[in-house]
């Protein structure tokens, strides 16, 4: 079987997103305590290795007898001699303990974590490690994600987005996952070898295996929608497998390609975002900087989406200040601010008389409906 769409009725995460207006509106947020009457157990930020996306789950299964590993511990019980029938019991107690250091050592290296979890740990004893492997629904299917921590400011979370994290990741779990990590790659190949054999306008961007489902997705780009039909069924042939493309927009194939940025670090999109946030040419022009598209553009084209980090900061501190252009009397003469420094706090004004002065912001105050200088006190 595969999934098959008419040209006529393409699902919405195919259509193409390349506008200035490419996210989607923020989704109108709970107040923190309707939240928390709705979310009974811890709520954790899990996010998706393949695509860097992340989402928010809870855990209600069992607590006694589970242990959560990190992808190190399971590469070291991929690594080591399978356990035989008669050390199982000698086994488990050696897990126990060593998820009891492992837990003594999280808390000593990460206080962000712990005081994360202080509050709710009065409530509930029991707390996923942080980056623990889980297998938990994803909106591609069951899959592994990665455990980052405990939600701390419940407004963020839409309770109907929640899902349930469902067990633990095995050394199975981690052995499936690395032997589809290789048939990822085969399976990009081909892809790409197909699409060039049917000549499509797209661009192949990764390939991902399910966990605990054959189902194998493409992502790609494209400038506008693709009539892929034809592919999808060359690719059932090949695989004997489900076969999905999605079709993402050029921030969406940064986040999952990844990559280093201007600054000489690794992507926001990729690395720390939680989600792709609006992002406007307004921001740029509120913190004074170039409108050189070639220095406010990441790799992928669009504006930076560190832009939108300090928006808020240059907002709350240009109330307090005038605006470029504003003109007001001051030692007899007509001057007008020709630049606002929101980072040092000054202003540099230009009179009619040809003078420049630079000044601190803080000498201007906006009575009776216009800006006035005060004398400079004398120290």
């Amino acid at each position: 079987m595969s999934d098959q769409y008419s040209e006529g009725a393409l699902p919405e995460d195919m259509l193409d997103a390349f506008h200035e207006e490419e996210f989607e509106q923020p989704r109108e947020q709970k107040s923190p305590q309707s939240c928390a009457d709705e979310m009974p157990h811890l709520i954790y930020r899990l996010k998706v290795p393949h695509s860097s996306e992340t989402f928010h789950a809870y855990y209600a299964g069992p607590e006694e007898g589970v242990h959560f590993l990190k992808s190190c511990d399971l590469e070291m019980a991929l690594a080591g001699p399978r356990l035989t029938k008669a050390s199982e019991q000698a086994a488990d107690d050696s897990c126990v303990l060593c998820a009891t250091l492992e837990s003594q050592e999280t808390e000593r290296e990460d206080d962000d974590a712990v005081d994360a979890t202080e509050s709710a740990t009065k409530k509930h004893d029991f707390v996923i490690p942080c980056h623990s492997l889980v297998v938990a629904p994803t909106k591609y299917g069951r899959d592994l994600a990665e455990v980052l921590g405990v939600v701390r400011d419940l407004s963020v979370v839409n309770a109907d987005e929640l899902v349930l994290i469902e067990r633990p990741v095995t050394v199975d779990d981690y052995r499936r996952y690395l032997d589809n990590l290789d048939r990822e790659k085969e399976a990009f190949n081909k892809c790409r070898d197909r699409i060039e054999a049917h000549r499509l306008p797209m661009k192949l961007v990764s390939a991902h295996c399910l966990l605990e489902d054959s189902k194998i997705l493409f992502f790609f780009t494209a400038e506008s929608r693709v009539d892929f039909r034809d592919l999808v069924k060359d690719l059932v042939g090949v695989f004997h497998a489900r076969i999905e493309l999605r079709q993402i927009g050029v921030r969406d194939e940064a986040r999952v390609t990844g990559g280093c940025g201007v600054c000489g670090r690794i992507l926001c999109c990729h690395g720390l975002s939680d989600k792709l946030n609006p992002v406007s040419i307004k921001m740029a022009k509120d913190q004074n900087l170039s409108l050189n598209s070639l220095k406010i553009s990441g790799p992928c084209g669009r504006l930076l989406c560190c832009l939108s980090y300090e928006h808020q900061f240059y907002r709350d501190a240009r109330r307090e200040l005038p605006n470029e252009g504003t003109r007001f009397t001051y030692d007899g003469t007509l001057f007008k601010v020709i630049e606002v420094n929101v980072l040092s706090n000054k202003i540099r004004i230009a009179g009619e008389d040809g003078r420049l002065l630079d000044m601190e912001a803080a000498r201007l105050k906006y009575l009776d409906g216009h800006w006035t200088i005060t004398p400079e006190e004398i120290t």
